[in-house]
């Protein structure tokens, strides 16, 4: 199991998250955040000021998964948030130790997915399928 972090552009969430649906990930979560990396400070005038920004609006996804979704979520990630520009983001996966569902007491992939990764992944493609699109291109 993996927790994957992911911080992107807030104006590619939504390409990220259809992405992520069709890879089979439906559980995460969003966070807003502000941060720097390679961009450049730009100045900005607020009320007749000028006001200089050192950090950028970014939005925080966190996904827990299990390892049959770690590569099709770190690859629906890229595909879909990627702009070429610096300041697209950074994706970091981490070991999880355990996953606890409060609800059930279910651990681990129990707790993660209702299902198994196959049987989403083979949804997805009937869904692609169905929509006339192959595997891995949008709708």
């Amino acid at each position: 199991m993996k927790l994957i972090t992911a911080i992107v552009r807030p104006e590619q969430l939504a390409e990220v998250k259809a992405a992520l649906f069709r890879a089979g990930v439906t559980g995460m979560t969003l966070s807003r955040v502000s941060g720097h990396g390679g961009e450049r400070e730009t100045v900005q005038r607020y009320r007749n000021e000028t006001v200089l920004l050192e950090f950028q609006d970014k939005v925080r996804i966190e996904m827990a998964c299990s390892e049959p979704f770690v590569e099709p979520t770190i690859a629906a990630i890229l595909a879909s948030a990627r702009t070429g520009e610096v300041g697209d983001g950074k994706i970091f996966v981490q070991p999880l130790d355990q996953v606890i569902r409060i609800r059930t007491g279910e651990r681990d992939n129990s707790a993660l997915t209702p299902i198994t990764a196959d049987e989403v992944q083979r949804a997805a493609r009937a869904e692609f399928a169905a929509a006339g699109v192959t595997d891995g291109e949008d709708a």
